[in-house]
């Protein structure tokens, strides 16, 4: 039996390294085989388990075990596994490679006791996760992959500065509360806040993760904004500021989704928007709003990537993603499309499905401590989610104007791995008392009150009727091809626009300086030619005598100087 102090992401980074070094099918083998076998050592540690080391005089923690950590690396380990199976038809060594490492890397982030380490694992989350990114090898991805590498190793140098000031201050790297008194704190919760995608701090990943390949795409929904998740529950439960940045993700969201052509960008601003409700559940600090963002961010983490597999399958089998360029793909792909309807259901809280046993914990809480307006701003966000993730996702790549693609069913791999994810999500909605015991705190809730399913029952029912005579009044926004900027405006339009016009002045402004500088020694040169050119000045032929006259000259000169200061030789002397 393995030693139950071996960290949890120790198994991936050591399958990683094998997967470099194998091909084909015993790939395959050796990477299912890793995480099955470091899932199943998982489940045999105990809570309470530290490993304890000292450097530079502070004590690091680089491997710690609690409920809270337990269950992120519960459902890591499931979306490393699902994410395997579905790329198993893959034979690109960068992406699996790349894949074991980044889900090596948010492991130890959740399992990581001290900053330092968090800070170790931020930098490696990014730097894995940009390969899925580059690994489609398209200029768009390319793009999209440098932009979103900067903005992540910049929440690693603010990780960093925000761990320096914090330690300076307090004498501590413990990860564990930091709260917003102190300007360390601020930094950190800014780095945390860009990997969450705060509001204005969020196109990072609508820019880059539709970039993706078709199982890139699946891996970055499972791991860094879940990481940043459970970094700010560990950090800042409680900090009521929180409360409002989370009501306003899950809004904004909404308004860019249902605009939007290409259908993976749309789950993006949905994903978005479910990890508002984390948020928000964190800011209320209270048990039960703290188990409704973990639950929340569990469920999320497979249903949103069943809904990405089912659109990666989409963009795999027929190499659309638009809105506007699919339909009709329920005749050749039936059984996604089942698959894809179950996800969209777990999304927008329908009761037996996933989402409506942890979404329901944190809106509870907001009304148990009077935050009338959030839980209106969320009922609202909950309506919305319906249309851009629970109708538009499946309506329009399925089901509506047949685009005339025929195809086939995606690779067995594909279907066995969103299968997973589609049972563990009615299982999980059918039965959530399994997932409720793992939960940090013993809250006894039960989702499935009359009022709970009446009310969400009527909300769901409603936004469909809305959907269908919005689309009936030709009043719905239709699918165009556009490219849709939202805050990322400033750094991809104004910015860029701005900088240019700035170096097109200084260039101009180089320019007439030199063209100056250069008309003036032109000028001079010119002159000291027509000096010297015949019949110049300096060319004309003088009679010698004029030398003469001009020595004689001076030479009287300088004897009448002589003559009148006769002491004028001696004072030069001294």
């Amino acid at each position: 039996m393995w030693s139950t102090e071996i960290p949890a992401f120790a198994p991936l980074l050591i399958g990683a390294v094998l997967a470099l070094f194998t091909r084909g099918w015993l790939r395959g083998i050796v990477t299912l085989g890793v995480i099955l076998a470091s899932g199943w050592h998982l489940l045999q540690v105990p809570e309470g388990i530290t490993v304890s080391v000292s450097f530079l005089g502070y004590d690091l923690v680089p491997y710690r075990v609690d409920k809270l950590s337990l269950i992120f690396g519960y459902v890591f380990h499931i979306a490393a596994l699902i994410g395997v199976i579905f790329a198993l038809h893959v034979k690109d060594t960068v992406q699996q490679v790349a894949a074991l490492v980044y889900a090596a890397a948010a492991l130890g982030a959740v399992f990581a006791g001290d900053l330092l380490t968090l800070f170790v694992c931020w930098e490696l989350l990014a730097v894995s996760s940009v390969f899925l990114i580059w690994a489609r090898r398209t200029q768009r991805s390319y793009l999209a992959g440098l932009r979103y590498l900067i903005i992540q190793v910049l929440s690693g140098v603010i990780l960093l500065a925000g761990l320096l000031v914090h330690a300076s201050a307090t004498g501590s790297l413990a990860f564990d509360y930091i709260g917003l008194e102190g300007s360390g704190g601020w930094l950190i919760f800014l780095a945390f806040g860009i990997k969450a995608c705060f509001p204005l701090l969020h196109n990072w990943l609508t820019d880059a993760y539709p970039e993706a390949t078709p199982t890139g795409t699946v891996f970055l929904s499972a791991f860094t904004t879940k990481v940043a998740v459970y970094a700010l529950a560990r950090s800042f439960p409680g900090t009521e500021l929180l409360v409002f940045i989370g009501a306003a993700m899950t809004c904004f969201p909404i308004f860019f989704a249902v605009i939007e052509n290409d259908l993976r960008r749309v789950l993006a601003y949905s994903l978005i928007n479910q990890v508002g409700f984390m948020i928000c559940g964190i800011g209320i600090g209270t048990a039960l709003s703290i188990n409704g963002a973990v639950s929340h961010a569990f469920n999320d983490i497979i249903f949103k990537g069943l809904l990405f597999m089912s659109m990666g399958a989409v963009l795999h089998m027929t190499g659309r993603i638009n809105g506007s360029d699919l339909g009709g793909l329920y005749k050749s792909m039936p059984k996604t499309a089942a698959l894809c309807i179950v996800g969209a259901a777990s999304i927008s809280a329908f009761p037996l499905f996933s989402g409506f046993v942890s979404k329901s914990m944190v809106m509870a809480a907001a009304l148990e401590e009077g935050y009338d307006w959030v839980w209106l701003m969320l009922l609202f966000a909950s309506a919305g989610v319906f249309h851009h993730a629970g109708i538009k996702i499946p309506y329009f790549a399925f089901f509506s104007h047949d685009s005339g693609i025929r195809t086939t069913e995606p690779p067995a791999n594909m279907l066995t791995a969103m299968t997973i994810a589609a049972v563990l999500c009615i299982a999980i909605g059918v039965y959530p008392h399994w997932l409720y015991q793992l939960l940090p705190f013993d809250t006894g809730y039960n989702p499935y009150d009359a009022t709970h399913v009446l009310t969400q029952t009527q909300l769901l029912f409603f936004s469909a009727l809305a959907f269908v005579w919005l689309n009936l009044q030709k009043l719905y926004p239709p699918e165009l091809h556009s490219v849709n900027l939202d805050a990322e405006w400033l750094y991809r339009r104004l910015f860029p626009r701005i900088i240019g016009a700035g170096f097109s002045r200084i260039w101009q402004i180089d320019r007439d300086f030199r063209g100056w500088f250069l008309a003036r020694i032109h000028g001079l040169l010119e002159y000291l030619a027509h000096l010297h050119y015949p019949g110049g000045r300096a060319s004309v032929t003088r009679p010698t005598g004029h030398m003469v006259i001009w020595v004689a000259v001076l030479l009287a000169v300088y004897l009448w100087l002589l003559l009148s200061f006769p002491n004028a030789d001696t004072a030069i002397g001294h």
